[in-house]
């Protein structure tokens, strides 16, 4: 009888000790895949173009961003561990952005002589696949429309090198495309410098053309939790953003030298490079605190990064 109780208890024990193992090895692997998954992206290695053919570089850049998002998008996970981090998929989402900029860019300006030219059909189901929903898990997923989006930009990449698709590196072109950078970013910066919490209320300064400018104050508030939401998604705009203007850098070399702009365009890359700095904890504290304000240092080098495209927007357009 006693033997049997201590049989039993002993049988209890392993039990308990197996699950709890099991408990361990899994909070291990969850910790281990969320800190492989919060490792923010490098640049991107040497990207193989055709150097004859103008677009080729913007194109597979954009297509080496796809290709990285799709092998790996976290905004839409629902049971993987990564569905518990947020700074991996605002980043995700910042790049996202700057790719769809492009990508409309291409569709609308880049790809035509004019305006009123028929839209490239490859470009359009390009635009067209990354405007889907990138929270949508299925019917369809995110990584199969950036798939898509992928293939088709493939495709237009074939038909530039045919000659039966057409990329105009105009500076013309180029101040569309350096207009739409320079109000995204606008966007982002002003998440960051919102990001002070001693900050509830700011001046309206913005009024219809004519009029003069409103003192209505608007109220700010963004709680501490989206805070590092924010500094992140800057970081996956500016990161894009770098690599963008590389492309940039090699199909419109032309037009910047012919307007003197080539060292702006470094000075540009210069200051998103300086973007990827990744802080242990991204804090908020107050002026006079003894923390950092992560937000706020980041946007002093994103804005100036910002302005510099407005100068270099000016200069295009008098140079």
């Amino acid at each position: 009888m006693k033997q049997n109780k201590r049989q039993e208890g002993g049988s209890t024990k392993v039990k308990l000790i197996l699950i709890l193992l099991i408990i361990v090895a899994l909070t291990v692997f969850i910790l281990v895949d969320m800190a492989i998954n919060s490792v923010k992206p490098k640049p991107l290695k040497m990207i193989s173009y055709e150097k004859s053919v103008k677009g080729s570089a913007f194109v597979r850049t954009n297509q080496a961003l796809i290709k990285q998002m799709m092998n790996n998008w976290m905004p839409n996970d629902v049971f993987w561990p990564t569905v518990l981090l947020d700074n991996m998929p605002n980043f995700q989402l910042g790049e996202l952005e700057v790719v769809r900029y492009n990508v409309r860019v291409l569709r609308d300006n880049l790809s035509r002589m004019r305006t009123t030219d028929k839209l490239d059909p490859m470009v359009e189901k390009a635009f067209t696949a990354l405007a889907n929903d990138p929270f949508k898990w299925w019917f369809p997923s995110a990584e199969s429309k950036w798939k898509e989006a992928y293939d088709h930009l493939e495709r237009y990449h074939q038909n530039l090198i045919k000659g039966q698709s057409s990329f105009y590196p105009r500076a013309d072109n180029l101040i569309e495309l350096l207009s739409q950078y320079a109000s995204l970013m606008g966007g982002a910066n002003t998440r960051l410098i919102h990001a002070p919490h001693d900050i509830r209320e700011v001046l309206a300064l913005e009024g219809e053309k004519g009029e003069k400018a409103s003192k209505e104050l608007v109220k700010v508030n963004i709680p501490w939790y989206r805070v590092d939401d924010n500094f992140y998604y800057a970081q996956g705009v500016a990161y894009a953003l770098n690599e963008s203007f590389k492309a940039i850098r090699t199909d419109f070399l032309n037009v910047l030298i012919d307007k003197n702009s080539l060292v702006l365009v470094d000075k540009i890359l210069e200051d998103l490079a300086r973007c990827n700095f990744e802080p242990l904890i991204v804090f908020n504290g107050e002026p006079g605190s003894i923390f950092a304000n992560h937000s706020l240092n980041l946007s002093s080098i994103f804005n100036d990064a910002r302005q510099k495209v407005n100068s270099l927007i000016v200069a295009l357009r008098e140079g």
